[in-house]
């Protein structure tokens, strides 16, 4: 195998999955991108982190963007002798904005980069396939590698992902609170078992979830309400799902972000440019706020 003798770069985007009622199933590519440099080094391992999570995450094999590397690697067939990681990360972690999934899908696509003829020998369906696989669902890999709007699952033992269309003019409003809640804690409180009236009425809002993005924004409100999961993590993220609430009833698509506690709401374009701003002066005291288009590329290579 034969290494790119320079560095090289690529940039992946922030994800919202578990889409209002989309429960381990949707995902959207958000256009705010944590940046990754790689080079293939004689020997030894040297990684450096910028920004979020700079002063928690470890700095040696055990990162998960360098253990990814080491994933893809193996799949093309050999390791390099020595690697230089740079992470220049905006992506928040342990949010609900799929952190994790970015490193994983960033650190295949940098691997494969760093092979002179990786992309070829590892597409994007075998990168996707691999990421699937790390993470161990594809609802926040699938639009961080593909960009855009995603339907994901798992099916025997294939992962599958179909991008669906979004309508020009749909855009979103993340509220991002100062703490965060980790994935497994959120998941834990989640029961074993639903009504099937609750199933039912969920599965109806996914399938209108998808059309609604599609070009049916009107429904946007009446789409993103969920039976299965949200409700039974409000005593992981209190703040949220009152705020989600109060969305709600001013008539504003909002539901939980990923396993929280971000809040994604959506935004309209037909409803001027007031409604953003009016969207984002809702920031909760002591939170950040973003409005962020769709991003329609996913990982990519270059700046």
């Amino acid at each position: 195998m034969t290494f790119v003798a320079r560095p090289v770069t690529i940039t992946v985007p922030a994800t919202s999955a578990n889409l209002g009622p989309g429960f381990d199933s949707l995902g959207l590519a958000l256009d705010l991108r944590d940046r990754l440099v790689g080079e293939v080094l004689p020997t030894g391992l040297e990684v450096e982190v910028y920004g979020a999570g700079a002063g928690a995450v470890p700095r040696d094999e055990s990162h998960l963007v360098v253990r990814s590397m080491r994933v893809a690697f193996e799949a093309l067939g050999e390791q390099p002798a020595g690697l230089r990681l740079t992470c220049h990360n905006v992506i928040p972690h342990a949010r609900g904005l799929g952190s994790s999934s970015a490193a994983i899908v960033g650190g295949i696509v940098l691997a494969r980069t760093l092979v002179v003829d990786g992309a070829e020998r590892l597409d994007d369906d075998d990168a996707f396939r691999l990421a699937a696989e790390i993470e161990g669902h594809p609802d926040n890999v699938a639009p961080a590698m593909y960009g855009g709007f995603t339907i994901s699952g798992h099916e025997a033992d294939e992962f599958y992902s179909v991008r669906s269309p979004v309508a020009d003019g749909i855009s979103a409003v993340v509220f991002v609170p100062p703490t965060g809640v980790e994935t497994k804690v959120a998941r834990g409180l989640l029961p074993a078992t639903v009504s099937h009236a609750d199933a039912a009425a969920d599965a109806g809002r996914t399938a209108l979830l998808v059309a609604a993005l599609a070009g049916r924004p009107d429904q946007l409100l009446r789409a993103t309400r969920d039976y299965l999961h949200q409700d039974y993590r409000r005593p992981a993220m209190p703040e949220s799902l009152a705020l989600v609430d109060a969305l709600r009833a001013d008539g504003l698509p909002a539901a939980v972000s990923g396993a929280g506690p971000t809040v994604l709401a959506f935004v309209v374009a037909a409803d001027g440019e007031g409604a953003r701003d009016a969207l984002l002066a809702r920031t909760p005291p002591g939170w950040t706020s973003h409005a962020l288009a769709i991003d329609p590329t996913g990982a990519r290579v270059g700046e």
